[in-house]
């Protein structure tokens, strides 16, 4: 049997993903910046709001509810991973609550009238906020994706693997 031929099968890399440090440090990064943003809105946030012109306000106001929006969905996503990773649930199960987790759209350009005027951390943490939807985004297609099954690897296939989780945690585009 030739050993050079791709088998038609695939096996998921999505368990060595969750099991990486890499998964660690985003789980942490991630759920750290939903609660520097909860704690933000709640206090510092809500006080800079009341000082806003109207036009302003008002965009902080579906702004932040954005926001807060994203990161709930990204922090459902997280703790779904973290639980199959601590065997807590199965990835079946994963799946399927994944399933109900859908990814606000982000908007195509920020700003317009008002968004000058916003606290600069407020606008920090909506871009933080971004940033951390597409790192995530990128991380669940590279845990649906299966990586060809082969009696060999061919070196490419790997140095294209490695350059695709290396994007996905750095928070670079591909």
């Amino acid at each position: 049997m030739d050993k050079t031929k791709k088998n038609s099968s695939a096996i998921s890399i999505g368990p060595h993903l969750l099991a990486s440090p890499d998964f660690a440090r985003l789980y942490a990064q991630g759920m750290g910046l939903i609660e520097e943003v909860a704690a933000y809105l709640d206090g510092e946030g809500r006080s800079q709001s009341r000082e806003l012109s109207r036009e302003a306000s008002f965009l902080y106001s579906v702004e932040s509810m954005r926001l807060t929006t994203r990161l709930m969905q990204l922090a459902s996503w997280l703790l779904l991973q973290r639980a199959v990773l601590e065997k807590e649930i199965s990835e079946q199960s994963a799946r399927d609550e994944k399933s109900k987790v859908r990814f606000s759209a982000t908007p195509s350009g920020r700003g317009g009238p008002g968004w000058d005027e916003l606290p600069e951390k407020f606008r920090e943490y909506v871009v933080a906020g971004d940033r951390l939807h597409e790192r995530i985004v990128r991380f669940d297609a590279l845990e649906k994706a299966g990586v060809p099954e082969t009696g060999r690897r061919d070196t490419n296939d790997i140095a294209d693997q490695m350059q695709r989780l290396k994007n996905a945690f750095s928070g670079k585009g591909d």
